[in-house]
């Protein structure tokens, strides 16, 4: 693999055309011709939740789960201090971008199932008897939590039972 010549990767989105989530997977799921919702190349998104992400994306995902400011600041975990503070920079830092991504995942592998967002987003708001009443939104609050999330949507969607 390493003997191969470089390549030049062609970007379906571009750091000009827009932002990583969730607008980059609205924008790829228009450019898929079967509608399938694919991830952006993993590269790109590395390196934006290496640089940090754009505040808006943190008012875009909020709006599209139908929460709270705060709320929102909590799940990627912020105190209210930090996110006056990333109001006035305008970017969030490394960990508050990849948590951001994290929870544009869990909400667009929802909305898949439910063909909705806003169905999915009322879903994620829902406490749920799997993750001991906790709604999926709080149970995704760490990487193995939102996983757990997504298989609990695999299995409701194949019919395997808990």
């Amino acid at each position: 693999m390493f003997h191969m010549k470089p390549r030049k990767i062609k970007y379906k989105v571009t750091p000009s055309e827009g932002p990583v989530a969730p607008h980059a997977w609205e924008e790829i799921r228009n450019q898929e011709k079967d509608g399938v919702l694919r991830e952006p190349e993993a590269p790109y998104v590395v390196n934006r939740v290496r640089e940090g992400l754009p505040f808006d994306e943190f008012h875009a995902l909020q709006e599209m789960l139908g929460i709270t400011e705060e709320k929102m600041g909590a799940l990627v975990g912020m105190s209210r201090a930090t996110l006056h503070r990333r109001k006035k920079t305008g970017f969030l830092d490394r960990s508050e971008s990849d948590r951001l991504v994290r929870y544009a995942r869990i909400l667009n592998c929802v909305a898949a199932f439910f063909q909705s967002h806003e169905a999915a987003a009322r879903w994620l708001g829902k406490p749920a008897f799997a993750f001991n009443g906790e709604t999926p939104l709080d149970y995704a609050d760490t990487e193995i939590g939102a996983r757990e999330v997504e298989a609990l949507v695999w299995r409701i969607e194949n019919g395997v039972p808990n």
